[in-house]
């Protein structure tokens, strides 16, 4: 049916009308107006039915712009610049004048925002003062329909917007008081010193009163805060309810007043502002909230992987078998960005892609940028290519709503909304707080220096407390004197807990207490060999319709087939599967991550079957009858910061839980240094946190170049101190099995993290196979002795792969004994001990690495074996020569460097 020709005149409007809703949203017209108005024209303008289609036109589309690009146009800057305007916002750029939008009626204009007009033109005003006053709407870059048309009925029917949504007035301007105060006070009692204050952003605390608030009435019952140091005080002391006094006393600092040296040099503490907090909120008869503010170093968003990891444990029951229950509705993430930061890290954008994918989603993510328009001295221009700090998130397709920080009521609506949105689509959120920052980044700063107009401004402008209180005053809500008493009674408060504060008080912080030593030691590993061929039996099992690819099949028949109790038939991967199902028998719940990790790098584990046929999924662990807790395997997306962050922050959480993430190789942990530097390996020295996270790094110099060799051992090494980590470069597949058991049973009395060097090409060498008796009635050696050489002179030391391949060098001395370190961090002193004197006519120690001499294990090992030997024994070291590269890049030129490497440990000098 041609729809055109029946129609004339404003019947013809009708038609347009319609084809405008259509253009704006396909379901809003029947099934055969969208079958007819896909491959419609509309009529030139030229003619009649035309030129009111045109006006009609133009007014659809100016309305599609201002919802577009309205924020263009928003009132957005507390300071007052100007924003940045679009002329398609205006009703000439469509055709029209004001005179023809009068002419139309208002329903051409659809939505809430229109309801009550009387033409077209009061309906476009109505929807432009939703979309260009203090608050911006960004989702026009969602691409599911319900999604947006959700966000603008919310935006447009004013539903979480005050007086509609009410809220306290009063309240909010005692609140306001509380943060300008502090803030005040800390200035005035402690000048020059640096707290990153809050000012300029204050409505950032009563929009985290609300997201909390909202939260815990939809059912949430873990708030994890994630935030550098920008207010980071305010939000301890009136969102986590750290007790003013004890802030008032870190600024105090009565240590620098009673110092001594402290002979446990293994706690640091932080300074106040990296510091966290945690507290437990009841909303109603037994249900408790907590909110937690992990503590954050000055590696700003590096906490932002963190928080997700907590929020992920937190939501996840892993006490049954099987795999993890999630409950997205139980934890809220909140993220706290500089505007700086957000667009400049790439640590934000690694998280951003977390948000969705089935191993790391928490339910959505409400992300706040603490916009201060500036970036220690750098403008915005300087520092990003984007127009807003916020359109990173538009590539993940995240909600986006701007808000001007002065405008009280306007936050607490994005709040709101933004609650409102997680809560109903589990998907993240943001809100980009404009405001300004009232000193310079910190304290001691003189901010004219670089922006002297943007300071002018500043100086002249009132706080948002002060217009607020102005506010109520003007609606006749309190008289005029109330916004001064409140401050002289806050001020009152905070001079009255300071001068309370005696002088020898210490500050809260303490060294956590250390387990007793050798704990580790006496925990008993061994399985016994019939538990352990019931386990075997159950992995064997498979759905009877499953299909796996022929090759695997033959792989699995393989590990599973009957086995002798002496018979070194179990490799690599068939071994950790065994330690694996054995400790989710012995109920303790198990998350396996890692680059590859379903599969394994090297194709030895196989944690996850697929059918050949249906590409169905089967992971036998998730299967196991014998199980009492929930095992999860994931393969990670291709970032190491923000995997191990999230990994971390998910071990920190649920301490009780093992937590492995593997590397594809070694070296990759590169990209992650920061989370070991800040977080993984002095967690513990500076906020008292225990982590107990597992990291499996190949390692192993193989001859495939420069990278893929070297785990860098050297910088873990240089990095452990005060018994902070375990690091082992375990060489047979039954102690690995032990090892990993031996960290899964010191979850609760000994957590520290373990940094495994694990193997390549040794996976499936039968010299690294292990027996059911081994697993039955071993347990973790930290040395291993050669017990064929008793009488030797010389004994090689060495740590890994290098021990293969000095057993197959031809120049191989059978005088000469060979010993593996297996643990390198803690050193086993009593072990090494033990094994030199066993060796009663040793004259030579030599130290055997592939890494070169200024890598490996060196550095550390050398000076606690010269102390060992006490000058019986000469120590020597074989290694390649000093480089700033860990290995040779031509297969056969490592071919040759490690056969003359094997032939100088035997003494062999002339290669």
């Amino acid at each position: 049916m041609d729809f055109w020709r029946e129609f004339a005149g404003p019947n013809a409007a009708a038609v347009l009308e319609l084809y405008a809703r259509f253009r704006q949203n396909p379901q809003a017209v029947d099934e055969a107006s969208r079958r007819f108005f896909r491959d419609w024209t509309p009529p030139e303008a030229t003619t009649p039915a035309g030129r009111a289609g045109a006006s009609v036109m133009g007014a659809v589309n100016l309305a599609l712009a201002i919802r577009s690009f309205g924020h263009l146009a928003a009132r957005l800057d507390p300071l007052g610049s100007p924003p940045p305007g679009d002329p398609e916002l205006a009703p000439e750029a469509h055709g029209i004048t004001e005179a023809d939008l009068r002419r139309l009626p208002a329903n051409l204009i659809d939505g809430p925002a229109a309801e009550g007009a009387r033409n077209a033109l009061e309906a476009l005003e109505a929807v432009r003062a939703v979309y260009t006053g203090t608050t911006g709407y960004g989702y026009g870059h969602i691409h599911v329909p319900a999604e947006r048309a959700w966000l603008r009925q919310a935006a447009e029917s004013g539903r979480f917007r005050p007086p509609r949504d009410p809220i306290d007035p009063q309240h909010l301007l005692e609140r306001l008081t509380q943060i300008e105060c502090l803030e005040r006070f800390l200035h005035k009692s402690f000048p020059g010193r640096t707290r990153f204050s809050l000012e300029g952003l204050d409505m950032l605390v009563p929009i985290l009163d609300e997201l909390i608030g909202g939260g815990a009435e939809a059912g949430v019952r873990h708030v994890l805060i994630g935030m550098a140091h920008r207010g980071r005080l305010n939000v301890l002391a009136h969102v986590l309810g750290k007790p003013v006094a004890q802030i008032l006393a870190e600024f105090k600092d009565p240590a620098a007043r009673n110092f001594t040296i402290r002979e446990d040099l293994s706690w640091t503490g932080d300074v106040t502002y990296h510091l966290g907090a945690r507290r437990a909120i009841r909303d109603g008869p037994g249900v408790i909230v907590t909110i937690t503010l992990p503590p954050n170093p000055s590696h700003l968003e590096l906490i932002n992987p963190i928080v997700e990891g907590m929020a992920r444990a937190a939501a996840e029951a892993a006490q049954q078998p099987g795999a993890p229950v999630i409950d997205p509705g139980v934890a809220l993430p909140i993220l706290i960005h500089g505007d700086a930061a957000f667009p400049g890290q790439g640590i934000v954008a690694e998280t951003l892609n977390l948000s969705r994918l089935a191993g790391y989603r928490a339910g959505g993510t409400i992300h706040v940028i603490a916009n201060n328009q500036l970036g220690y001295t750098t403008d915005p221009g300087a520092e990003r290519s984007t127009l807003y700090a916020s359109d990173l998130a538009k590539g993940f397709e995240i909600p986006i709503i701007h808000v001007n920080a002065d405008d009280p009521e306007a936050c607490l609506e994005a709040a709101r909304l933004a609650g409102a949105y997680r809560a109903r689509f589990q998907k993240d959120f943001l809100i980009d707080l404009v405001g300004y920052r009232r000193f310079g980044h910190n304290e001691g700063d003189e901010p004219a220096f670089t922006q002297p107009r943007m300071y002018q401004a500043i100086a002249a402008h009132p706080s948002v407390r002060t217009l607020w209180a102005q506010a109520l005053v003007d609606r006749g809500l309190i008289p005029p004197d109330r916004p001064a008493t409140l401050v002289d009674q806050q001020l009152r408060a905070l001079q009255q807990a300071l001068e309370s504060l005696h002088a020898e008080q210490e500050l809260a912080a303490a060294s956590p207490v250390s387990p007793p030593r050798g704990l580790a030691r006496h925990v008993q590993t061994a399985v016994p060999a019939d538990r352990l061929q019931r386990l075997r039996a159950a992995l064997a099992a498979r759905p009877a319709d499953f299909t796996p690819h022929p090759k695997l099949l033959r792989v699995l028949e393989r590990r599973y087939r009957p086995l002798a109790l002496d018979e070194h038939a179990l490799d690599w991967g068939a071994t950790e599967e065994l330690a694996l199902a054995s400790i989710v028998e012995d109920g303790v719940p198990i998350r396996l991550t890692g680059e590859d990790v379903e599969r394994g790098t090297f194709g030895h584990r196989h944690a996850v079957l697929h059918d050949e046929k249906t590409g169905h999924r089967f992971v036998p662990l998730q299967h196991l009858p014998q199980a009492r807790a929930a095992y999860a395997v994931y393969n990670s997306p291709l970032t190491e910061n923000a995997a191990v962050g999230f990994e971390y922050g998910y071990n920190i959480q649920s301490r009780t839980r093992l937590v492995i993430w593997e590397a594809q190789y070694g070296d990759f942990l590169n990209m992650a240094q920061p989370v070991l530097d800040e977080f993984l390996l002095s967690a513990r020295a500076k906020w008292g946190q225990t982590p107990s996270l597992v990291l499996l790094l190949p390692h192993g110099f193989e001859g495939q170049g420069p990278d893929h060799s070297s785990a860098r051992p050297e910088r873990l090494l240089q990095l452990a101190a005060e018994i902070n980590l375990r690091l082992a470069n375990c060489t047979t597949a039954g102690q690995y099995f032990h090892l990993l058991r031996r960290q899964a049973a010191l979850l609760a009395s000994d957590p520290l993290p373990l940094l495994i060097l694990t193997p390549k090409s040794l996976l499936r060498q039968r010299d690294t196979f292990t027996s059911l008796r081994e697993l039955s009635e071993g347990h973790w050696q930290p040395v291993l002795d050669d017990p064929k050489q008793p009488d030797a002179t010389r004994l090689l030391l060495c740590s890994g792969k290098v021990y293969f391949d000095l057993l197959a060098s031809p120049k191989r001395d059978g005088a000469v004994a060979i010993a593996r370190i297996e643990q390198l961090y803690p050193f086993p002193e009593e072990e090494v001990a033990s094994l030199l004197a066993r060796y009663p006519r040793l004259e030579e120690a030599v130290w055997v690495q592939e890494e070169p001499e200024n890598m490996g294990a060196w550095s550390t090992v050398s000076g606690l074996l010269s102390g060992l030997l006490g000058g019986c024994a000469r120590l020597r070291l074989v290694a390649r020569p000093p480089n700033s590269s860990p290995a040779e890049g031509s297969t056969a030129w490592h071919t040759k460097v490690q056969r003359a490497l094997t032939a100088r440990a035997f003494g062999v000098v002339d290669v």
